[in-house]
This record gives C-alpha cells, sequence and structure tokens, in this order.
C-alpha cells in the first residue's frame, strides 16, 4: 500500500490515477459529442434537445462536486472515488439499454454526477501533493481531459460507422477499470486545509453568501426547471440554501473569489459548451473536404493536451492571469475565425481556437488554489461546479437554441422570397426549452422528404446557422479579456500576483 503524506515526496502513482479518472470523463464527452448525430436519427431529437443532452452530460457535474466538496475531508477520498467509479459503471449500462430520450437523459446524468465527483477528489488531492507549484501541476492534471478526448476521438473514428453507437458507449470501461486499479489499494493525503488546523466554518467564510448565491442559484434553477418547481418555489429553495448559509458564515466571501466564479461562466461556455458542440458545428465545412466533424476536436484537444503537459514556463514567465489574457484575446480570433473558415483555413482557425483554450480550465483553478488555500475543497471545486454549470445550463442549451431559432428565421426568410412552404412543412409548431418557446426543423420529416431540393436548402441553412452560433460565442472570450485585464491592474497595484501559504498573511 502506498502512502502520501505532505512531507514526503509526492506520491506519483496516485498523481497518475488521478490523471486516468479524469481521462474517463472524458471518454464520456467525446463519445456523446460523437454519437448524438446517432441520437437525434434513431430517437427523432429537435437541435435543443441535443443541445439539452449535451447539457445533462455537464451540469449534474456542480451537484456532486459542490455536496461531495462540503462533505470530502471527513468521508474521505476514497469512498468519493467509489461513488463515481460506480456512478461510471451504471451510468453506461443504462445509457447502452436506452429506449427513449428519457433514458438518454437519464443515463448521462449519471454519468456527469460521476464526473463530478472525481473532480471533487482529484482538485484537492493535487492541491495538496503539489501545495507549492500548483499552477504547473494543475495544467499538467488537466491534460488528461483533452488526452482523453484525443485517444477517444481516435479509437471512435477507427470503429467507424458501421459499429452501433452502444459499443461506443462502452468504450468508457477503458479508462474506467484503469483508474479503478490504480486507486483502488492507494491512500489519499489528509489536504492541505485540514493539515493547517483551518477550521470547516472557515473555509465556508471563503466562499460566503454571494458565492452560496451563485452556486445555489445556477444549481436550483436548473433542478426546478427540471422537476417543475415553478419560479417562486425555485426562488425559495435558493434563498432558504443561501440564507442559512449566510447565517452560518457571517460572510459575504472574498471579492476575487467571487469575481473569479463570474468570469467562470463565459469561460466554460468558450471552452466546454463549444467542444459539445464541435463536430456537430463543423460537420458541414470538412464534410465537404471528405473528414468528419470530429477532426476539429481531436486537433484542438491534442494541442490542449501537449500545451498543458509542458506549459510551465509559459506559466511562469506571464504569471496566470497573464497567460488567461493571452488565451481570451487568442480564443476569440479563434472563434471568429471558425465561424467563417473554409477548406484549409479552418486548420489555421482552430489551432487559434486551441491554444486559446488550453489553460483557461485549469489555471483558473490554479489561482483559486494559490489565492484560497483555507477554502479548501470548496473554493477550489466550486469554482469548477460553476463552470460546469454554465457549460451545461447556458452553454449546451444556448448554442443548439441559436441555431434553431436562426433556421426558423431563415426558412421563412426564404420562403418569402421564393414563394416556397419549406417552413410550414419542416419546422416543427412551437416547443419550450430553457430560453423560452421555439420552432425546430423536424429531422424525421426533413430525412424522409422526397423532394432533394428542399433537404438541400434547409441543409444550408442549418450550416449557415451554425456559423452564427460560432460568431456569438466569440463575444465572450472579449469579455473575459478586459476582466483579466482588470486584476493584472489590481494585483500589480499590490506588487504583483503571488501565491498564499496557509499560515502567512
Amino acid at each position: 500500500m502506498s502512502t502520501t503524506r505532505n512531507t514526503d515526496a509526492p506520491d506519483m502513482g496516485l498523481f497518475w490515477g488521478c490523471f486516468i479518472a479524469l481521462i474517463a470523463t472524458s471518454f464520456g464527452f467525446i463519445i456523446r459529442a460523437l454519437i448524438i448525430d446517432a441520437w437525434e436519427v434513431g430517437f427523432n431529437l429537435s437541435q435543443t434537445q441535443k443541445g439539452e443532452l449535451l447539457g445533462v452530460g455537464l451540469w449534474p457535474f456542480a451537484l456532486s462536486i459542490v455536496l461531495f466538496s462540503l462533505v470530502i475531508d471527513r468521508i474521505g477520498y476514497r469512498n468519493a472515488m467509489l461513488f463515481g467509479l460506480g456512478c461510471h459503471v451504471v451510468s453506461a449500462v443504462i445509457t447502452i439499454m436506452a429506449k427513449d430520450y428519457k433514458w438518454l437523459y437519464a443515463g448521462t446524468f449519471i454519468c456527469a454526477l460521476g464526473n463530478g465527483t472525481v473532480e471533487a477528489y482529484i482538485n484537492p488531492v493535487v492541491a495538496t501533493l503539489f501545495r507549492k507549484d500548483k499552477t504547473k501541476w494543475f495544467n499538467i492534471l488537466h491534460a488528461g481531459w483533452p488526452g482523453g478526448m484525443v485517444l477517444g476521438g481516435l479509437l471512435l473514428l477507427l470503429l467507424g460507422d458501421s459499429v452501433s453507437w452502444q459499443v461506443k458507449v462502452g468504450l468508457i470501461f477503458i479508462p474506467t477499470i484503469l483508474y479503478a486499479f490504480l486507486l483502488w489499494r492507494k491512500k489519499f493525503p489528509v489536504h492541505e486545509r485540514v493539515a493547517a488546523g483551518v477550521s470547516y466554518q472557515e473555509m465556508l467564510k471563503e466562499v460566503g453568501i454571494l458565492g452560496a448565491f451563485i452556486i445555489s442559484l445556477m444549481v436550483f434553477k436548473e433542478i426546478g426547471r427540471i422537476l417543475g418547481f415553478g419560479d417562486v418555489l425555485t426562488w425559495v429553495i435558493i434563498l432558504i440554501a443561501t440564507g442559512a448559509f449566510g447565517f452560518y458564515t457571517k460572510s459575504l466571501g472574498k471579492p476575487l473569489f467571487i469575481i473569479m466564479l463570474l468570469i467562470m461562466v463565459p469561460l466554460a461556455i468558450t471552452e466546454l459548451g463549444v467542444d459539445s458542440w464541435s463536430a456537430d458545428l463543423m460537420a458541414g465545412e470538412m464534410g465537404k473536404m471528405g473528414y468528419s466533424g470530429l477532426w476539429v476536436l481531436i486537433y484542438t484537444s491534442l494541442i490542449m493536451m501537449l500545451l498543458r503537459f509542458f506549459g510551465g514556463p509559459i506559466i511562469h514567465k506571464l504569471s496566470p492571469l497573464g497567460i488567461l489574457a493571452a488565451g481570451a484575446a487568442v480564443a476569440a480570433l479563434g472563434l471568429f475565425a471558425l465561424s467563417s473558415a473554409t477548406g484549409g483555413m479552418i486548420l489555421l482557425a482552430a489551432t487559434l481556437y486551441g491554444i486559446g483554450k488550453t489553460f483557461f480550465w485549469p489555471t483558473t483553478l490554479g489561482i483559486v488554489a494559490e489565492q484560497f488555500p483555507k477554502g479548501g475543497a470548496l473554493t477550489l471545486n466550486g469554482v469548477a461546479a460553476v463552470g460546469m454549470l454554465a457549460a451545461g445550463i447556458v452553454g449546451g442549451p444556448l448554442l443548439g437554441n441559436i441555431q434553431d431559432k436562426q433556421v426558423d428565421k431563415e426558412v421563412a426568410a426564404y420562403d418569402a422570397a421564393n414563394a416556397t412552404q419549406l417552413h410550414s412543412t419542416y419546422v416543427t409548431a412551437e416547443k419550450t426549452g430553457i430560453f423560452g418557446s421555439y420552432r425546430a426543423v423536424d429531422g424525421e420529416k426533413l430525412k424522409t422528404a422526397a423532394n432533394e431540393a428542399d433537404k438541400a436548402t434547409i441543409n444550408t441553412i442549418q450550416g449557415d446557422a451554425k456559423k452564427v452560433a460560432l460568431k456569438n460565442v466569440a463575444l465572450l472570450p472579449i469579455f473575459m479579456l478586459l476582466c483579466y485585464i482588470g486584476l493584472l491592474l489590481y494585483f500589480r497595484s499590490k506588487g504583483g500576483y503571488k501565491p498564499v501559504l496557509i499560515g502567512e498573511h
């Protein structure tokens, strides 16, 4: 049995087990991104329903990561690992056996719970193992996410279209069995907050009532929508949860932490929201060259993996906030370029986008871990929770909704200009989603349409709508850039960015 103590050399076997556990979470992500079109055909899904499935693969992550962060130091990292392992196995079985949209939703939901549990323990473990170089090692750890997408994506492409989507879902068992083997007998460390004697209440004070409100708002809004609570009951639950947290902590929360929580919303949509739709959004242009749109996601993930592994010197040279600012600028350029790129220019645009988003997630975790060590697992995982909530609740459905509304508008305009009736024939009656009512193309009607000209026209309009979605999302990293510039100026006024160690003032 391996032992790990704060005063000993880091247990690299434990680190690599955490790394492969993160690979398992991204396997589920890439599998879902690739087979979503097969689900669309098999279950006659609208674009917004596809977005909801992509979204539920993300937002329940926040439920488990927040709940486990509140108790993980008491129940132990090992128990969290076992729960996450169980979720990965059960979710794969349910999804493989799914007969309708509800079962797909349930299986994806459970998988996301497992993913959140994985990140709930791997983040504080790595923060404790490498407490004096957190940002560097968070980037190396989170190279596992794009690494899993590269490996999983290549396996999916090798299997090809002739292999059923059920078999492809089963691929998640490969990294799941491996991380179970590596971590099963490991002894996990005590978090630096616990070792330093920082109380549970002090940990909660770092988040404060403002942080609790942001997290509760996003969690219970989505739960209320799904369970049909209604706005009044949902807001009552949010205010009760926030009020109880505030009464106990008697703290507003650290201002910098609140800012990092808010920035995490556009950050997560820029990275994970676009990644969820990447293969679908680029399918048209890549298809013209005879390639799958998945290659764009695999390519940008490969860039992320390599840069995260070897980006330590870059981070030290630019500082964590400097590299986030530079990444936001490059990501914005990349998304604008992708929205209009054709042919070989897609490679250049994807390169810009891949480089830009590389350091977003792990560097933000590194900053939070370095600036709020007393916050323990809660501040660290609270930021990750808000990110996944934003990507799941807002990002995935938003990109789908932009497309549905754009197609609805353009098909109606085409009818008016050409005296056709495509809209009344192929666009469904009003549906309701998280962004209100919308109309979507009926995929089943379009698939069985006898008029090939009608199909071609609507497919062209749908392709243009995907580009509009990318162009809209490109505004988010521009907002992030302005925020990071403000934080850089703030730290400069304080003498520069410096990590905080527990016990130091």
